[in-house]
């Protein structure tokens, strides 16, 4: 799998980094922490950049909240180090589904796998 994992990576962008990316996080990169999701995050030597390293799938609604804030320069604080205060109403992080079999449908959606009988509901007919 190693020599297939190398060739996807040198010319695909979604499945995790490109050589490219591998070989700049190497020479500008310090890894800073990593998330729940398995997620890598670096910042430059020089403290100017930063960036992530998919855990699989290149998908920016994976990363967290805390995260999210830190890569877009909004906190100093690493969230490994320092993590946000959580309220008790808060619900936990979740990814985008969105045009995934597990998105989200109402009741009465045909994606669903069985929809629910409408008796709320009586379709217009041409007279």
């Amino acid at each position: 799998m190693g020599i297939l994992n190398t060739l996807l990576r040198s010319v695909t962008w979604w499945n995790g980094q490109t050589l490219n990316t591998q070989f700049y996080t190497w020479r500008k990169g310090v890894k800073v922490g990593e998330d729940d999701q398995g997620n890598s995050f670096y910042v430059s030597r020089d403290g100017k950049k930063r960036w992530v390293i998919f855990n699989g799938e290149a998908e920016a609604s994976r990363v967290s909240p805390d995260w999210h804030g830190w890569l877009h320069h909004t906190f100093d604080e690493v969230p490994s180090e320092k993590p946000l205060a959580r309220k008790p109403w808060e619900k936990p992080h979740e990814e985008n589904l969105t045009g995934t079999a597990l998105a989200y449908a109402p009741a009465g959606s045909i994606r669903r796998t069985a929809p629910m009988e409408r008796r709320d509901y009586e379709p217009w007919t041409p007279e």
